[in-house]
């Protein structure tokens, strides 16, 4: 109604200028650099710009926001592996299909997962997360132990020990992966599966020389 006063709200304190999800990016990043233990929710505070009690509006404890930033890249690797009994072949073909599944829940996670791949088991949070990966990796090395015996991959190779350079070439890349530099994750998951399946050696072109008579 005209010449009635608007009646304005306060802006509740307390409440972050961030989502958890920027919330998450930004302790991500310092978990990283300092190191879980060596980052306070203090540190924090101050490189968010906001209070301590706005980031427990999000989250209860500095355990939390680890729990939610390394499960994001372990949940996308379980996604892709609850997946494979839908992948027609064999396990050879379902190996190959989680590879590049791995190396695109890497790019599309990438500060999750170089987290991920960092935590030592210091804590309840890190232990879980370190189970999960153990529980993955077994999955691979199954995968492996049945190529094998299906003849599609060499014997000669311990199935574990297949399983581990596998997908330490993979998480290698979260060391000079760049997502500006040019380099699309199908691309780089065609590499990947290139050098894993087939290997940097060119095969010998046939000699066409004549034989003398």
């Amino acid at each position: 109604m005209a010449g009635t006063p608007v009646k304005r709200t306060a802006a509740r304190r307390g409440r972050p200028g961030y989502d958890l999800e920027s919330l998450l990016s930004v302790a991500v990043a310092e978990f990283t650099e300092r190191g879980f233990d060596g980052t306070s929710m203090e540190d924090l505070s101050r490189k968010l710009g906001i209070s301590k009690s706005a980031i427990y509006h999000h989250v209860p404890s500095k355990d939390e926001l680890l729990r939610l930033a390394v499960n994001r890249g372990l949940d996308g690797l379980f996604a892709e592996v609850a997946t494979l009994d839908t992948i027609d072949g064999r396990a050879i073909d379902k190996l190959e299909y989680l590879v590049r599944a791995s190396v695109g829940v890497l790019v599309e996670q990438l500060p999750f997962v170089t987290l991920l791949l960092r935590v030592r088991g210091n804590t309840n949070v890190e232990r879980a997360a370190l189970a999960r990966r153990k529980e993955f990796d077994q999955i691979v090395s199954d995968l492996v132990s049945t190529a094998i015996t299906e003849g599609d991959l060499r014997p000669d190779v311990d199935p574990h020990i297949s399983a581990r350079l596998l997908f330490g070439m993979i998480n290698s890349i979260t060391e000079w992966y760049r997502p500006n530099g040019g380099i699309t994750s199908a691309a780089l998951a065609d590499s990947v599966t290139a050098v894993a399946f087939t290997g940097l050696r060119r095969t010998p072109r046939a000699d066409t020389t004549p034989t003398p008579g």
